[in-house]
This record gives C-alpha cells, sequence and structure tokens, in this order.
C-alpha cells in the first residue's frame, strides 16, 4: 500500500513564502457516500445559484477597460498640469487594481466591483475628488448648490461620463471612495498614493515595500487586493481545490444573505470575512468536496473558541512601522470575534462585529450545521424523498429567508430623509455606517434588552408617522431600517421603553460630525408592535405576504420549548390528578369487606397500565428507532469532533494567552456571549448562563466567587465598575415573599389516627449567613431603586445652605443640591443609568 504524498499548502506570492496558521485536520479525499451527497448539492447549484453570464462578464471587462485608460488619462493630466518633462509625463503611469468577489472569479450576477486606482506621489486626494476648487465666476454659482469640484478630476471626468449614473462621492470616510453604477454595474473606486514618482505596468501591489511611506488611507486602500491576492495563493494549490473553495464562498454568501448576515459596515460578516473563513476551513480540509467543505464550515464555527482570532497566515511584520495585530495590545483583547487579514500589516476585518451581532452569527451557525448534518444523516439512510434528491430541492431549507420580521414582539423603524436625491445619498451612507454604534453601543448595552438585532437590508419606502411633517422630497428621498428586539422582564422597571436620550446622543455625538449637514436631513425612529409592521417588510419573503407571515408566526410559538415544557407539565398535572384518583380508589379497596378482593385489586392495576402502559410501549420504541439509527453514525461523528479540538487547542496554544483547558476556554466563549469578557456596562445576560453546576465546576477568582454568592442570596451589588447594572436581573429579596415547604412524604404503614397527629408544614424563610474578606460598600436605595448620594471628598449634600466652607461652593448642580469643592469637574452619579 502506497503512503500518499504529503499535502503542501505553501504560496510563494510578494517575494516571500506563506504558510498556513494551522494543521491538516484531515486531508482524505471525500468517500463515495459524501460524493453522491455533493451531487444533489451540485443540481442545487445549477438552479438556485447561477453564474454571471457571457453577455455579463464581457461588459465588466469592457467598464474596467474604459475605466483603466480614464485613470491613466488623468495622472497624465495632473503630471501635465504640473509642468513636468514629456518622459516623466510618459512614464507616471497609474495602475487600476480589482479586488474581493470579482478577483476571486465568484462571478454573481448584480454583484459589485471593488477596484482601486494607484497612482504616483504627484497626484492627491484633491485631484482625485477634485475639492478646494475655485471656479473662474464664482458668483454662477448658487451657494446652496454643492461645491463645484475641478473639471481636471478623476471624480469630475468620471460623473460626466454618459455610461455613468448615481455618482455619489464620500471623501470624509476614513477610506475615502467614489461609487457609482457604471452601465449598471456598481462600481467602488478608492484611491492610493504611493511614495514613488511613478507606477509602471509591471507593478508588483504584492510587495511589501509597495506601504513605504504612505498614509493611513492609502495603506487601507492597498489592503484590499493585497489580502485578496494572498487568500487566492493560499488555495490555488490546485484546481479542483480552488473550484470548490470558489463553490462554497458563492453558497455562504447566498446563505449570508437569505439570512440577514451579509454585511460589514452593519456589525455582521461582509465579503472578505467570508472569503477569510471559507479558506481557513479549506485549509483544515483540503480535499473535501463541496458539500463536505459546507458541512465543515459550520461546524468549525458553530464549535470556534471566539474570541481566539481567525487567521490564515501568522502576522507577518516587513518593520515598514505600520501597526501588525497581535493579541497582546490590550485594544485587541476587548475585540469580540476577531478574523485577521493574512496580508502585511495583519488587521482585523471584523471590528464592526459586537457581542449582539456575534449571538446572532453563533445561532445562524448552530443552525446551519443542525440543518446539514441532518440532510447528509437522512441522505445515508435513504430516508429523503427522491425527487427531491435529484432535484436538489432537499437544500433549499438552508438558504431559507430569516424569520427576522415575526421573531420579536417589538421593532424599531429609523427612516433616513434628505432634501433631495443627492443629499439624501450622501446622508444615507453616513447614517447606515454609524446604525451599528446606534444598536450594539446605545441600545444594547444601556437599555433592559435580552436580544437586539439590526436587519442590514434598506428599504426604498418612508414609514415615519405622518406627523413627523415631512415634505413630499423627503418623503421621496428616503430609505428605512428595522431594529427588532426583545425586552428582559426581570431587568425592566416599568412598563414603558424610553429611547430617547440615546436617540439624542446618537444625533449629537455621532450624526453631528456629518459635514454639510443640509436643512432637511434627519432619522425619525417609530416603534412598531409585530402585528403592526408594514407589508413591505413581508413582501419577496412569504408568498402570501402578512398574513402568511403571521400564520407561521404562529407556528413557530406553538414549536418554541418553552411553550412545549408549559405544556408538557400541564399535561404531567393531569396525570397526577388521575394517579391521585387512582391511589383513592386503592385505599378504598383496602377498606372494603374481603369479599371478592382479587377482582377488586386487578382492575385498579388495569385502569394504570392503561394510563401508563401506552407511553411506556411508544418510549422503548422510539428509544430502540434512535438506538439503531445513531449507532452508525456516533463514532464518526466523535472522531470528527475530536480532530476539529485538537486544531481549536492548538490555535488556544499559539495565541499566547494563558494555558486553559477545554472547558474553561468553552466557559469564555459563553462569558464572551453574555458581556462579561468585554467589560460591557449593562449587558444582556442570556437566560441560563450562569447555572448552578457551572457555578460549581468553573474555577472562580476569590473577588468572583464572593460576588456571586452575594448575588445568588438576593442582594444588590454596586460599584464604579459595574454601575449600570445595580441588581441586574434578580428579584429583590421582599419581593420574593414566602417560601412554604410542603412535606410530601406519606408512610402507607401509619394508621388513620397517626396521620391525624402529624404536624403541619413549617413555613418560614431561608436564612443565609455570609462571612467575607472584602470590604464591600454598602449603599442605601431610595423608592425607586436609585442610589441615594451621601457625598463624597468632592460633593456634600444638603438641602439648605448651612454656612460657608473652605474650598466649597453651594450650588445646585448635576448631582443635586449641596457644596461642591472648588475648581473640581462634577461627577454624574451611576444612577442616572436609570432615570
Amino acid at each position: 500500500m502506497s503512503i500518499p504524498p504529503p499535502i503542501d499548502l505553501t504560496a510563494r506570492i510578494g517575494n516571500r513564502t506563506v504558510k498556513p496558521a494551522l494543521p491538516i485536520v484531515d486531508g482524505s479525499p471525500s468517500n463515495a457516500s459524501e460524493l453522491a451527497f455533493n451531487s444533489t448539492l451540485q443540481s442545487f447549484i445549477d438552479v438556485n445559484v447561477p453564474l454571471e453570464s457571457t453577455e455579463g462578464i464581457q461588459t465588466r471587462e469592457r467598464v474596467l477597460d474604459k475605466m483603466g485608460a480614464l485613470c491613466r488619462e488623468w495622472v497624465r493630466s495632473v503630471a501635465m498640469g504640473l509642468g513636468l518633462p514629456q518622459d516623466a509625463v510618459d512614464g507616471a503611469g497609474g495602475q487600476l487594481f480589482t479586488s474581493g468577489s470579482y478577483r476571486l472569479g465568484v462571478h454573481e450576477p448584480g454583484a459589485d466591483i471593488d477596484t482601486i486606482v494607484v497612482a504616483p506621489n504627484i497626484c492627491t486626494r484633491e485631484d482625485f475628488f477634485g475639492s478646494g476648487y475655485i471656479p473662474p465666476n464664482p458668483e454662477d454659482y448658487d451657494e446652496d448648490d454643492p461645491p463645484p469640484r475641478d473639471p481636471n478630476s478623476l471624480a469630475e471626468r468620471i460623473r460626466r461620463h454618459p455610461d455613468v449614473t448615481n455618482f455619489v462621492p464620500v471623501e470624509n470616510a476614513a477610506v475615502p471612495i467614489l461609487t457609482f453604477d457604471w452601465e449598471g454595474i456598481n462600481i467602488d473606486l478608492l484611491f492610493a498614493r504611493l511614495n514613488a514618482s511613478s507606477v509602471p505596468p509591471n507593478f508588483d501591489i504584492d510587495d511589501d515595500m509597495v506601504l513605504s511611506g504612505v498614509d493611513s488611507a492609502t495603506e487601507k486602500s492597498l489592503n484590499g487586493p493585497r489580502v485578496t491576492n494572498l487568500i487566492a495563493a493560499l488555495v490555488s494549490g490546485t484546481p479542483e481545490r480552488y473550484q470548490t473553495f470558489l463553490t462554497v464562498v458563492r453558497l455562504v454568501r447566498k446563505w449570508a444573505k437569505a439570512r440577514g448576515l451579509y454585511s460589514n459596515k452593519m456589525g455582521y460578516w461582509g465579503g472578505v470575512n467570508i472569503n477569510i473563513s471559507v479558506a481557513l476551513v479549506l485549509q483544515l480540509y483540503p480535499n473535501a468536496c463541496p458539500a463536505s467543505l459546507l458541512r465543515k464550515f459550520f461546524l468549525v464555527f458553530k464549535s470556534w473558541r471566539w474570541p481566539n482570532p481567525v487567521m490564515l497566515t501568522k502576522p507577518h511584520d516587513a518593520e515598514l512601522g505600520l501597526v501588525v495585530w497581535n493579541t497582546y495590545v490590550a485594544a485587541n483583547m476587548r475585540q469580540v470575534a476577531p478574523i485577521i487579514t493574512p496580508a502585511y500589516p495583519a488587521m482585523n476585518s471584523t471590528l464592526s462585529v459586537s457581542r449582539q451581532t456575534l449571538q446572532i452569527l453563533q445561532e445562524e451557525f448552530s443552525r446551519g450545521h443542525n440543518v446539514v448534518d441532518k440532510l447528509y444523516k437522512d441522505f445515508q439512510r435513504g430516508a429523503l424523498d427522491e425527487e427531491k434528491v435529484r432535484s436538489g430541492d432537499i437544500w433549499t431549507e438552508l438558504f431559507e429567508p430569516s424569520d427576522f420580521f415575526i421573531g420579536y414582539p417589538h421593532y424599531l423603524s429609523l427612516c433616513i430623509v434628505g432634501p433631495s436625491q443627492a443629499d439624501a445619498q450622501a446622508w444615507a451612507g453616513f447614517v447606515e455606517s454609524r446604525l451599528r454604534k446606534l444598536v450594539s453601543d446605545m441600545l444594547g448595552r444601556s437599555l433592559p434588552l435580552s436580544k437586539i438585532q439590526l436587519w442590514p437590508k434598506k428599504f426604498d419606502a418612508c414609514v415615519a408617522d405622518r406627523s413627523a411633517l415631512l415634505t413630499h422630497a423627503q418623503r421621496a428621498n428616503s430609505i428605512t431600517y428595522f431594529i427588532g428586539f426583545r425586552v428582559d422582564t426581570l431587568r425592566m422597571r416599568g412598563n414603558q421603553l424610553d429611547i430617547e436620550r440615546q436617540l439624542t446622543n446618537f444625533r449629537n455625538f455621532e450624526l453631528s460630525r456629518f459635514s454639510p449637514l443640509v436643512p432637511g436631513m434627519d432619522v425619525l425612529p417609530r416603534a412598531f408592535a409585530v402585528k403592526e409592521l408594514p407589508k413591505i417588510c413581508f413582501e419577496g419573503i412569504y408568498e402570501g405576504g402578512k398574513v402568511a407571515a403571521m400564520k407561521r408566526r404562529r407556528v413557530l410559538i406553538e414549536a418554541d420549548p418553552k411553550r412545549q415544557e408549559a405544556k408538557a407539565k400541564k399535561r404531567l398535572a393531569k396525570l397526577k390528578k388521575k394517579m391521585e384518583a387512582i391511589q383513592k380508589k386503592k385505599e378504598a379497596a383496602a377498606a372494603k369487606t374481603k369479599e371478592d378482593p382479587i377482582e377488586t385489586v386487578s382492575n385498579v392495576k388495569e385502569e394504570a397500565v392503561g394510563i401508563g402502559g401506552d407511553d411506556r410501549k411508544r418510549k422503548r420504541i422510539d428509544e430502540t428507532t434512535e438506538g439503531d439509527q445513531s449507532a452508525g453514525v456516533g463514532k464518526e461523528e466523535e472522531d470528527e469532533a475530536a480532530l476539529l479540538e485538537n486544531a481549536l487547542d492548538m490555535i488556544q496554544e499559539d495565541s499566547g494567552a494563558q494555558h486553559k483547558t477545554r472547558e474553561e476556554a468553552e466557559m469564555d466563549r459563553k462569558k464572551l456571549l453574555a458581556g462579561e469578557m468585554l467589560g460591557d456596562k449593562a449587558e444582556d445576560i442570556p437566560a441560563g448562563a450562569a447555572e448552578d453546576d457551572d457555578f460549581k465546576d468553573r474555577k472562580l477568582s476569590r473577588e468572583e466567587l464572593e460576588a456571586e454568592m452575594l448575588r445568588r442570596a438576593g442582594l444588590v451589588i454596586v460599584s464604579e465598575d459595574e454601575a449600570t447594572v445595580i441588581g441586574g436581573n434578580k428579584i429583590l429579596p421582599w419581593r420574593k415573599g414566602h417560601k412554604k415547604v410542603k412535606s410530601e412524604i406519606k408512610k402507607e404503614d401509619s394508621s388513620p389516627s397517626d396521620r391525624e397527629e402529624s404536624k403541619p408544614p413549617v413555613v418560614g424563610r431561608t436564612k443565609v449567613a455570609i462571612k467575607f474578606k472584602t470590604k464591600f460598600d454598602v449603599v442605601e436605595l431610595d423608592a425607586n431603586g436609585h442610589v441615594i448620594d451621601k457625598g463624597d471628598d468632592d460633593f456634600m449634600p444638603s438641602h439648605k445652605w448651612i454656612g460657608r466652607k473652605g474650598g466649597f461652593e453651594f450650588k445646585l448642580g448635576e448631582r443635586g443640591l449641596g457644596y461642591y469643592r472648588t475648581g473640581k469637574k462634577v461627577v454624574v452619579p451611576s444612577n442616572v443609568a436609570y432615570s
């Protein structure tokens, strides 16, 4: 038997050799069952995941050729305007590069093209956008019109082109960009200014030295094509492997868009994140077919131990002075789900992912794995419909649209309006880039919410209330986003949820940065119950529209495990009543005369068997069936999980952090999803995150142990670091009432006289004695649950003036009426979070 040759996944690019960061988990090729399963996926792809047509590909190539010629002509005009000699003008060059899905060859119909123009140092950002231009006749321009641009700038040349529409320049962003449609194809154009006098035709963008002396915006712009080229190099070992990579990327992108997870700026995953994650799974399973690799994709990221970073290769430092991502920087330790780009300088491509969006991603990864794994097992057993297997329709469930608009009881719409189409486009792009801060940083942290989700797809409609008094132009130039949320009833105080302060802060600290802020630009919120949502939310998702959506919502509610558990408890209560009736019959039979005792007892036994016999019989049949079905695949799943866990152990060791066991790493992941590892204030803690067994098993510090014991005793803990979770989701002791202890032990042999003399059950309270080594600050709460300010070295509360005090001033400040130390900044107390 010959030994297969080792699999080499190294790549040579940019004058250096790149190696994968992780070892291969399973390099064996797919077996016959997996290949047959893959044929069903291919049938689904042929119908539901079409490629770009030949005509569409030719159109894209033609547009890129025209853009490249236009960019080179612009560089020549800038050189001529500076009075450079003719040889310098001819050698200035200029190149147009692509990145993202188009560069990889995904070729999705209707997808945009990410491009970047690389220019020499003679071209500035002002030359690119045409800003700062002073026209010959300024009096010809109205003050209300946007500022004129240089007619020789690249932005103005593109805008004037007859094939260009929907032109929007975004000059004030961290990475300035031009977005427009050229012959119906959406183009995103970035600008990179090299520290060189020319950009020759043989320019190697993958060489690290091209980043020498560039500014931050150019560094980020060049990172796009450099990362894409390196990903392509790492997955291009064989043509079959690269085609598998492209197939799975298309499938994951389709899945993410259908489930509302495809938007990096909204806090989810974008194109580059999906490319890196699929490439990582391909490195772990290099010879898997597309169906198997898709199943492994969900398995890997369902089991990933966040916040361990996802990286294709270890970060490389070219010593050019640029910041390279590493785990030892304190700011990086607070990142929730880092996915590191492979090119220099390595950076986190998922900075926008928050604890709330990671929770949603984790749920969708688990759902995806459950669907695909069940499909594979049913396919192996032959339990699927043959017609659906041949057509590939068995895969439809994985790509079903999300139930976002029926999955939450409450919704918030944000209507972004502008006075004109041009102003509305620029304003909407700015607001969209900051919506995740409103959802995750403001609403998600400061409100008593158990879950909040932003739907990343916009609606070209205005659902603002009529009382907003919008003009016809504002309603015509508006888009709407929806946010779904679920209230944590244990933390909720009162019956109204006030978000006015969060929206005011969002306007004052985020939206006020936009320039120029034209009158008529605004963001209008409106609250909806699930049944009050407009019909546009359900169009294109459910065939029957809103009526079909509400019916599906009822089905989902009935299938809720909590609701099923309540029904099971209700059935159990009924069964107990029947058993009590049988017990009474048995006691009555014992008290009767001895005439015909055998018949009496047999009747009672038959009745009891009639109640529980059928259930026990069905249970034995179900257990036997499940055991037979799972026997064949149990060993395979155990081996697969063990290999993946070993790879995750290696990631844990290479991260440079403290050594942790698998149980400790899993506990860290749960704490991350609960917001405990990030130090977030007023973070939502999912139900069941701190069970009794976890509390006993995990290793806690003395401070954590003492604080946990205090919380379990029902006490309220207030500190400066965790000021906004006063009480959190704990029920206060005085609201619990008395605990009745009822004795349910019955002695069958006891006589009636003994039962009459038995003592009644004892009613009392649970007593807890606590002794701590750590000194805790004891605070006093008012009737509303707010901390009563007792004062400190900088403030002494006083309802009236009681005389002059040296170094203090009597006034009404932010902490109330009292004496404030002169020259000291007034600190807002922690209970303001509940005002």
